[in-house]
């Protein structure tokens, strides 16, 4: 078999080409200020699940890029999801991106209280960083903290609700997607089972290219140090 593509933007446009092809084939439309995020991950995950899976609130990934330009933080639950995120976009945008499981209080207070690191990563997330974005791609604990946070006024800026896995996955997406729409917060979680870390930066990085207005791969380096310069 002959190897067309080596460079990675040629690799990545001829990727989504072909999720646009399949998706055509598919009889699928997706609704314009959901597709780079569904794209996205179908891109990072080669699953088409997603686009029955991803659930959005309203205006939810419209919202998110506009509080992303802004510059806020963005805190996930894990270190691998922390590794996703481009940190040239991040820097465009001026934002802060974290995750707190490595740190030795966390771990030292989630042992004390009987917590997950997970769920003390939360509470202090909502202590620390009030109007912060949170990407979720692991610990349904961390979702469950956030629903007890936002009941108690936590406002992020953003909830990405994919963790992965069988106990209490699916209730835990469930309850922070139906807080999320009562009380207005933009929410993108994948119902069922699948998610993880990297459908978690996957949906991050999608949202941080269209703030930074570098979503076309080819242009990509040049969009994200234009503002360098």
């Amino acid at each position: 078999m002959k190897i067309v593509y080596q460079q990675g933007a040629d690799i990545e446009r001829e990727s989504m080409r072909i999720i646009d092809e399949e998706l055509c084939q598919r009889g699928v439309c997706l609704p314009l200020e959901q597709e780079a995020v569904i794209k996205r991950v179908i891109h990072a995950t080669a699953d088409f699940d997603y686009v029955q899976t991803l659930s959005f609130t309203e205006h939810a990934a419209v919202r998110a890029r506009a509080a992303f330009a802004t510059g806020v933080s963005l805190i996930t639950d894990t270190n691998m999801a922390l590794s996703g995120l481009s940190r040239p976009a991040l820097r465009k945008l001026g934002m802060e991106a974290l995750c707190y499981m490595a740190d030795p209080a966390v771990a030292a207070e989630a042992k004390e209280r009987c917590l997950t690191r997970a769920a003390v990563s939360m509470e202090r997330a909502a202590r620390e960083y009030p109007g912060a974005a949170v990407a979720v791609g692991n610990a349904p604990t961390a979702l469950l903290a956030l629903c007890e946070q936002i009941a108690s006024g936590f406002r992020p800026a953003l909830v990405v609700a994919v963790p992965v896995g069988f106990v209490n996955v699916v209730e835990s997406k469930d309850r922070i997607l139906r807080l999320c729409r009562e009380q207005e917060i933009p929410c993108i979680a994948a119902l069922g089972r699948k998610g993880g870390s990297t459908v978690a930066a996957a949906i991050c990085n999608a949202l941080l290219y269209q703030a930074a207005g570098a979503l076309d791969p080819v242009g990509r380096a040049a969009a994200l140090e234009e503002k360098r310069r």
